[in-house]
C-alpha cells in the first residue's frame, strides 16, 4: 500500500513538472483569442485613400464593389473612397500625396503631367470615352456633322474634345452656348443639342419623354480613356507591391460590379440621394459596352494601350491644349498594358 502511495505521489509530481515545462514553452492564449498564433500575427491592412473626381455614380461602381465584396481586404488593403464633385482637384491631391490614388480622364492626366505633376496611370475603367453630343431625333440628323450644321449647341468650349470638334467641323453655323448641366433646355427646344455622357443626359432625357439621338465623340477620332485610376510615381517607386495589389483588387471589384451591380449601387445610393435605384441600374447596364471590349476580354479589365496614349498626346499638342507631352514610356508601365511586369521604376 505504501509503495502504491509513493508511486502515486511520484506520478503526480512528474505530471506537474511536465505541466510547468509546457506552460513555460507554450504560454496560454489570452481569453477570447483564437488558438492560432499565425492568425494573431497577420499584419493589419494598409490604409490608403482613393479620391473620385465626381459624386458616387455607376462609373465608380467597381471601386465600391471592391470594398463591399472584400477584394480590397483580400489584398491587404483598407481603402477609404472619397467622393468628389465639380472642380475637385484630384490630380493635385494625388500629386502632393494627400491621397494615394485618384480618378481622372486620360486627357486631364496628360495635362497635369505637362504642368509638372508626375502622375502614372494604372487602370482605365472606360475603354471607350462616354463623351457624346445629343440632339433631338426629330431633326433627322444622320451624322454629327449634320447636327453641327445649325441650331444651338451647349458645350464647354475650351475642353479638348470641343476644340477637336471645332477643328474638324468649324462650328461656324451653330450657336455655341455654355453647358450648364441637366437637360431642361434640351427638353424645351427641338433645335437644341448639347454635350453629354452616354450614361447620363440621354437617359435623363428619355425618362422625361424626349427621343434623343446620340453621337459619340470617340467615333469622330477623339477617344481618351475615362475614369482612369492614377497614382504618383513616388508611391510606385516606394511601394510597388502596394500599387499592384490595389490594381488587382480593382480588377476583381469591377468584375464583381459587372456581374451584380446592386450591392454597390445600394451603397452609392445612400451617398448620392439625387439618383434613384432605377437610374443606378440603367446606367450600370448602359456603361457595360464602354468598359468591356475585345481587348479587355483578352487582357483584363482596365488595361491600356501604349498606342492610345501616344495618339492622345499628339492630339493634345496639335489642338494647342498643351505645348508638349512626356514620352509614353516615361509614364505608362508595361504591367498596366498587359505586358510583363517591369522592375521597380
Amino acid at each position: 500500500m505504501k509503495k502504491a502511495c509513493w508511486l502515486g505521489v511520484l506520478w503526480c509530481l512528474g505530471a506537474l513538472a511536465v505541466g510547468c515545462t509546457r506552460e513555460k514553452s507554450e504560454p496560454a492564449a489570452p481569453a477570447g483569442q483564437a488558438g492560432s498564433n499565425a492568425a494573431a500575427q497577420k499584419p493589419a491592412p494598409t490604409r490608403v485613400k482613393l479620391a473620385l473626381d465626381w459624386v458616387p455614380e455607376p462609373e465608380f461602381g467597381g471601386f465600391y464593389a471592391a470594398r463591399e465584396s472584400g477584394a480590397f481586404t483580400r489584398h491587404g488593403l483598407d481603402v477609404e473612397v472619397l467622393g468628389g464633385g465639380a472642380g475637385a482637384p484630384v490630380a493635385q491631391m494625388v500629386g502632393t500625396g494627400q491621397v494615394e490614388f485618384g480618378t481622372t480622364s486620360a486627357d486631364e492626366l496628360l495635362t497635369a503631367r505637362a504642368r509638372g505633376v508626375d502622375l502614372v496611370p494604372l487602370f482605365a475603367v472606360y475603354q471607350t470615352s462616354p463623351r457624346a453630343i445629343m440632339a433631338h431625333a426629330s431633326r433627322g440628323a444622320k451624322t454629327l456633322g449634320e447636327v453641327l450644321s445649325g441650331g444651338t449647341l451647349a458645350m464647354e468650349p475650351g475642353a479638348p474634345y470641343a476644340v477637336f470638334l471645332k477643328k474638324k467641323y468649324g462650328l461656324d453655323k451653330v450657336k455655341i452656348v455654355p453647358y450648364d448641366g441637366g437637360v431642361a433646355r434640351f427638353m424645351a427646344d427641338k433645335e437644341f443639342a448639347q454635350q453629354c455622357f452616354l450614361t447620363s443626359e440621354p437617359l435623363a432625357a428619355k425618362k422625361q419623354g424626349a427621343d434623343p439621338i446620340v453621337f459619340r465623340v470617340a467615333d469622330e477620332g477623339f477617344n481618351p480613356y475615362a475614369t482612369v485610376v492614377m497614382t504618383r510615381r513616388e508611391l510606385l517607386q516606394k511601394s510597388p507591391e502596394l500599387v499592384r495589389a490595389f490594381v488587382q483588387a480593382l480588377r476583381e471589384g469591377w468584375q464583381a460590379y459587372l456581374d451584380n451591380p446592386k450591392p454597390a449601387n445600394d451603397i452609392m445610393a445612400k451617398l448620392n440621394t439625387t439618383m434613384d435605384a432605377e437610374t443606378f441600374a440603367a446606367i450600370a447596364e448602359a456603361q457595360k459596352p464602354l468598359i468591356v471590349t475585345d481587348e479587355t476580354r483578352a487582357r483584363g479589365l482596365g488595361v491600356m494601350s501604349r498606342e492610345r496614349w501616344e495618339t492622345l498626346g499628339k492630339q493634345l499638342v496639335e489642338l494647342g491644349h498643351v505645348e508638349k507631352v512626356s514620352p509614353v514610356d516615361e509614364y505608362l508601365l508595361p504591367e498596366f498594358t498587359g505586358g510583363a511586369a517591369p522592375a521597380t521604376p
